[in-house]
């Protein structure tokens, strides 16, 4: 592994500070959070070069010991070879995880999908379950989630929810939960113990630019129209709803939860970019098909990627096979076993 030095490196901290000082940049939010991501890894990576530099000095020295006349200097020495080398070895590690090619998308904020599939009202349930336990990592982790719309059945469950969420790294922590999750469990409702099963999809889109993908307004069909159910006089009494369509991928993006028919368009247009350029990028990598298949993040809306099984209160990932136990707890929004995993996974897939 050819690494840069120290002071190669301290170099390209300065140009980044340099960088992130301009005004021109600091007027740019998303030019300025890409910058200090790059600053951050490049901080890292100085982090882990600088004690690699110091653990080579004490091998030489360690190394010099190993013929030492004096038996007990010499065991010494030997077992700080051993302990260095792992050492050394954990440091590469840490290194070529951090050097892997990233998806340029795992620093953007998202917009959160969640559907009800099979199942009935059991699915809408259990769609309301997984973006309360979302909500609540993304309030443990100090990002910010907005409901945007939502569609629910009469117990209360979700046939639809979107929202978004910005925080840092926010696409990069969610995006293997892309996919059809399935849940088994006997309902309260179930009178003769009988175990259902129901599925939800969960959608993960990165927010996207304006760079990022042209929308030309003569492709849009935009309709204003009373918005519908819960919220006031103000809301049902207004043509505030407001409902996009995307004429050449035929994208349909609806929406009605704020007073001011601005905001909905706004929100709105947050999300039919963010669907046209997940669209996008689906045509982008097709022809990459096989190679993605063997990544953990391949993102199939039609995949069934995980199964919660509540009467052997287990959690399966299809993708890596590999199971937790302790349901309640990752319902809660205690995710970060099962998120962690899915990320060493997924960098010893891109590390091959």
């Amino acid at each position: 592994m050819n690494l840069p030095s120290a002071d190669e490196l301290r170099t390209e901290i300065d140009n980044f500070v340099t960088q992130m000082s301009d005004p021109a940049i600091s007027r740019d939010p998303n030019k300025m959070k890409e910058l200090t991501a790059q600053h951050k890894i490049k901080e890292e990576l100085l982090r882990y070069v600088t004690q690699i530099d110091k653990i080579k000095t004490e091998i030489t020295e360690a190394e010099s010991m190993i013929n030492d006349e004096d038996d007990e200097m010499k065991a010494l020495a030997e077992d700080d070879l051993v302990r260095l080398n792992k050492r050394e070895n954990t440091l590469n590690k840490a290194i070529e995880t951090l050097l892997i090619e990233r998806d340029p998308r795992d620093e953007r904020d998202v917009i959160i999908e969640i559907r009800a599939g099979a199942g009935g009202d059991e699915a809408g349930l259990f769609a309301a379950e997984i973006m309360r336990s979302y909500t609540r990592y993304a309030e443990d982790h100090g990002w910010k989630m907005h409901i945007v719309s939502t569609s629910t059945n009469e117990q209360g469950g979700y046939k639809e929810v979107v929202a978004e969420c910005s925080g840092t790294k926010v696409f990069g922590v969610l995006k293997f939960e892309r996919g059809v999750h399935r849940v088994q469990r006997i309902p309260e409702t179930e009178k003769q113990g009988r175990i259902h099963t129901s599925t939800v999809t969960v959608a993960i889109l990165a927010q996207a630019k304006e760079v990022d993908i042209e929308i030309k307004s003569e492709d849009l069909r935009i309709d204003t129209y009373r918005a519908s159910g819960a919220g006031g006089q103000h809301v049902n009494k207004t043509d505030s709803a407001v409902r996009i369509t995307h004429l050449p991928t035929n994208t349909v993006v609806a929406v009605q939860d704020e007073r001011s028919q601005h905001k909905n368009k706004a929100k709105a247009m947050s999300i039919l970019r963010a669907r046209v350029l997940e669209s996008e990028e689906e045509k982008r990598t097709s022809a990459e098909a096989s190679d993605r298949r063997q990544q953990v993040g391949s993102g199939n809306r039609s995949e069934k990627i995980r199964t919660y099984n509540y009467p052997q209160d287990r959690i399966t990932d299809h993708r890596i096979k590999k199971s937790w136990s302790n349901i309640e707890s990752v319902m809660s929004g205690q995710w970060d076993p099962i998120f962690h995993d899915m990320r060493e996974a997924d960098n010893e897939m891109r590390s091959k």
